[in-house]
């Protein structure tokens, strides 16, 4: 079932690149597809146990000689990534186009970076998942820079060759890894089990550095974030929410299934720096978004802040702090919900914005105000998603973070303080975005201001259920993550 939801959008998305069919049709097709492979996962989930390793592996020899080979499976790491990017990217591809021209080939290449973004999660082969790594570089390319506005292909390239030197800088600490196995291995079960690089100083420090530098950049973390907010401002709303609630994804999942639980020896000796990293971007990231005046840059830039939440819960997962077991499980349990959380709130976020430009092409906040009246539908969901993204109590935000801060308190009590400052910093750049917005007096311009349609509204209602689901009833995700089992710096 794995295989056919990563190679059904590949698929598919090579018949549409070929066959000349109409604008609606291409839609329906792609949205099936997009269904088809989340109903797959579905299912996996479905007969999924948690807490007793990889599951629904499927191996299929590839390069003998270097020991790779198409190895799929799940754990309570990949899984709730992989489900809600399946979700998420049925969402993007129904939404609306914002600028209706070759359909074909954009929905083509959604579906083709759909295939790559649920590969790299459900691999469980190092060098098949630098492939796909890499591919989504090229999908996400394609998509700002051909269907984007304003210096879209100025910000494009700026993408692709930010996030390629991270890879590469990936693709070296992968091949020194490797090398020091005996026999060569890319498979990710065995690398955790053996921990090559145990014991070594200078040699495992670079590896490790590679690795961390390499996420870092697609995470993005402090300093090596600048590609971020132009890509987002010239993106076309739903490419926004890909690139927000998958792609950033890749680079923390990468931190967890790589560094953390391959290098569990070295990645506790500089645990205490990437938490300081992580807090630089908790604070930095809020306080930058609190002075854009530009719509998509302001959500953009809470994404560096939540990025650093997530990335402190891997920090203290990994510091081996003697007696504090219980508060490092739950500090990953909170990075892996702020994932799924992130991901669902700020993909309905971008989306949300990407009906504010349908409507003006406008994303500048000085623009609007008033709006109440002629749009409460979209007053009702900003709302709801700009409260779930600062935390507020009863949605998935406030799960993820009480998580990672009871496990931060409990291993770097400074750092958790200094991090609280970031939550007050968000709830006020969020709510003086509501303001602006919706509030005020309404210029005249935006008389003719219309609210959400249908489709919208089905969309962005189907987004933030799951938003408040997981605020209100949390353990069905819990339970699939299984910090204490499957998410144990023992790998799975």
């Amino acid at each position: 079932m794995l295989t056919f939801a990563i190679l059904l959008p590949f698929a598919v998305a090579a018949l549409l690149a070929l066959t000349p069919v109409s604008p609606g049709v291409s839609r329906a097709i792609a949205i099936a597809t997009a269904a088809l492979s989340l109903l797959a996962m579905v299912a996996v989930w479905v007969g999924f146990t948690p807490g007793v390793g990889f599951q629904a592996v499927m191996e299929i020899t590839w390069i003998p000689a270097l020991g790779v080979a198409w190895r799929v499976g799940v754990d309570g790491i990949s899984l709730p990534l992989a489900l809600m990017s399946g979700l998420l990217f049925v969402a993007s591809i129904a939404w609306p186009m914002e600028r209706q021209v070759n359909a074909r080939q954009y929905y083509a290449w959604f579906l083709f970076l759909e295939g790559a973004s649920l590969g790299l999660f459900l691999t469980l082969d190092l060098l098949v998942f630098y492939v796909f790594f890499d591919l989504s570089l090229v999908g996400m390319y394609f998509l700002i820079g051909r269907w984007g506005h304003g210096h879209a292909q100025r910000s494009a390239l700026k993408f692709f060759l930010y996030t390629l030197a991270g890879s590469l800088l990936i693709l070296l600490a992968i091949i020194a890894l490797v090398l020091v196995t005996d026999p060569l291995t890319f498979d990710m079960r065995t690398l955790i089990a053996m921990q090559p690089v145990a014991g070594m100083d200078l040699r495992a420090g670079l590896i490790l550095l590679g690795f961390v530098i390499g996420f870092a950049i697609k995470t993005p973390l402090f300093p090596v974030h600048t590609w971020l907010p132009p890509a987002h401002v010239d993106a076309p709303g739903p490419v926004s929410a890909i690139l927000a609630g998958v792609l950033l994804k890749m680079g923390v999942y990468g931190l967890v299934r790589i560094p953390l639980q391959m290098l569990r020896e070295t990645f506790a000796t500089y645990a205490l720096a990437l938490a300081v990293v992580a807090l630089i971007s908790i604070l930095w990231g809020s306080i930058v978004a609190f002075a854009q005046e530009n719509l998509k840059r302001r959500i953009a830039y809470t994404s560096v802040n939540h990025m650093g939440y997530a990335v402190l819960g891997i920090a203290v997962a990994g510091s081996a702090v003697v007696g504090q077991e219980t508060a490092r499980d739950l500090a990953l349990t909170g990075a892996v919900v702020e994932m799924v959380a992130h991901g669902l709130i700020t993909g309905a976020l971008f989306l949300i914005a990407g009906a504010f430009w349908a409507r003006t092409q406008e994303y500048d906040l000085a623009h609007y105000g008033g709006l109440a009246a002629n749009a409460p539908q979209l007053m009702a969901v900003t709302g709801l998603a700009s409260f779930a993204s600062l935390g507020l109590p009863g949605l998935a935000g406030f799960v993820a973070e009480v998580h990672i801060f009871i496990g931060a308190f409990a291993v770097w009590p400074w750092i958790a303080a200094l991090g609280l400052l970031g939550l007050i910093v968000t709830a006020a750049l969020f709510l003086g975005m509501l303001q602006r917005l919706f509030f005020g007096e309404r210029p005249s311009v935006l008389d003719g201001f219309t609210d959400l349609t249908r489709t919208e509204v089905s969309i962005l209602a189907a987004l933030l259920a799951l938003v408040v689901l997981i605020g209100v009833w949390p353990t069905w995700l819990l339970d699939m993550i299984g910090a204490s089992d499957t998410l144990s710096l023992g790998g799975g």
